[in-house]
């Protein structure tokens, strides 16, 4: 894949996640226990065989930079490889990006250097595998002028997405960034094609589209909203590439994870018997930044007080390395590395992130609980969410309790009468 420059857009506020984006970019946000969200982007990029990877930051951009920086650097500059992350500068403009044309357009200067005759344009917060490579090979054999990935969305979410119309031949006559209905692709009912927010464009095009954007003050300075509207009705060639699934499942699996409730429902997805995300596929491997931590123990079997086992074990879960269930039960649940369970402790159907530590006689359920956070004995969570909205805990819509990073401790003051 030489010749081929790829611009991954990681900084977007992601406001519907907070406030697990309290302190963190999107992208920067932890998945599975051991990954962070933009692992899979740059997975697909190595698995694809793309090398030149600039990941274009902004907001609270710290957390993610030191992920990349620790995990991403095993490639070889001397042979033109690197993962090289692009804080903003205003070097042309001295606002924060617009837009995502303009966070590429502000990064121009770096992106020239790198002279690719091809730019990969991608998202750096959702779940998927995909093989990039054949998407790039597709827009040459066509001559395009931009390549759009796309996957099929069912109606009701059109709203969320850019909406495209493609003939047999996948020529793109049409374009509308998230409108409020859309009609049905031929021969999928109930569903429209939609944007995955993926581009391949010939790098100097879309240099000269970007400054005839830039000049325009009644743009919004967007790829979906401008740039592509105007490249159709310009007749320039534009072309769908349908979603090719490297998850090797019946069912092609896509995720964005922008709110809380599918943040969690897509972590659940792992611990299934089945899970509909690979995460063991050998032969499309998922990378990350992995800390020098033991393997995780389980401690304790059946001893204690009369009517109370004190038992370490952990059922349809995920446990990483440096975790300790300590005469505590965990089921369903997702542990992320160096988390601790107590004894007599119960964590249910509940993510996990680093370091978190559950005090003894803890009920926890449907929960999300941020970093290192210390949750007291005797704490209760996810058994009255009028009770945890008092106590100043995020719910969703799908009644999960949320907890953040630094929490006090009389926060977890529990009810009256602790759940059985």
């Amino acid at each position: 894949m030489r010749n081929v420059l790829t611009v991954i857009l990681a900084g977007g506020r992601g406001t519907r996640l907070e406030p697990l984006t309290r302190d963190r970019a999107k992208p920067a946000v932890p998945f599975g226990g051991l990954y962070r969200i933009i692992d899979f982007t740059l997975s697909n990029c190595i698995n694809s065989g793309l090398r030149q990877v600039l990941v274009v930051t902004q907001f609270k951009s710290r957390s993610l930079d030191r992920h990349i920086r620790a995990g991403w650097g095993f490639l070889s500059t001397e042979l033109g490889e690197s993962v090289e992350v692009l804080p903003p500068q205003q070097r042309i403009d001295e606002t924060w990006y617009k837009g995502t044309a303009d966070a590429v357009y502000q990064n121009i200067y770096s992106i020239e250097r790198e002279v690719a005759d091809l730019t990969l344009v991608l998202a750096g917060d959702h779940i998927y595998k995909m093989d990039y490579g054949s998407m790039v090979q597709a827009h040459r054999q066509r001559g395009a002028d931009v390549t759009i990935g796309c996957i099929p969305v069912p109606l009701a979410e059109v709203r969320h997405f850019g909406v495209l119309q493609a003939g047999d031949d996948d020529r793109v006559a049409g374009f509308q960034e998230k409108p409020k209905t859309a009609d049905p692709m031929p021969g999928v009912a109930g569903h429209a094609l939609g944007s995955m927010g993926i581009y391949v464009f010939s790098t100097r095009l879309m240099f000269e589209l970007l400054c005839q954007d830039a000049a325009d003050p009644g743009s919004d300075h967007d790829f979906g909203k401008n740039i592509i509207p105007k490249m159709i009705d310009a007749g320039r060639k534009v072309f769908a590439y349908r979603f090719r699934d490297e998850n090797r499942k019946a069912v092609p699996y896509w995720r964005d994870v922008g709110t809380l409730d599918a943040y969690y429902q897509a972590n659940m997805d792992l611990i299934a018997i089945d899970p509909v995300l690979n995460l063991y596929d050998a032969t499309w491997p998922i990378r990350t930044f992995q800390p020098q931590s033991p393997p995780p123990k389980f401690v304790f079997s059946g001893d204690g007080p009369p009517g109370q086992a004190r038992r370490g074990e952990a059922h349809d879960s995920i446990v990483c390395a440096g975790s300790i269930v300590s005469g505590g039960q965990v089921r369903r649940s997702v542990l992320s590395p160096g988390v601790r369970v107590n004894s007599y402790a119960v964590v249910e159907d509940s993510i996990l992130f680093d370091h978190v530590d559950v005090g003894r006689y803890c009920r926890v359920r449907r929960a999300i609980i941020d970093k290192e956070v210390k949750l007291p004995p005797y704490t209760v969570l996810g058994y009255d969410t009028e009770f945890d909205r008092k106590r100043g805990f995020t719910i969703t819509e799908g009644g999960i309790v949320v907890v953040s990073k630094s929490e006090p401790p009389e926060t977890f003051q529990a009810p009256n009468a602790l759940p059985q």
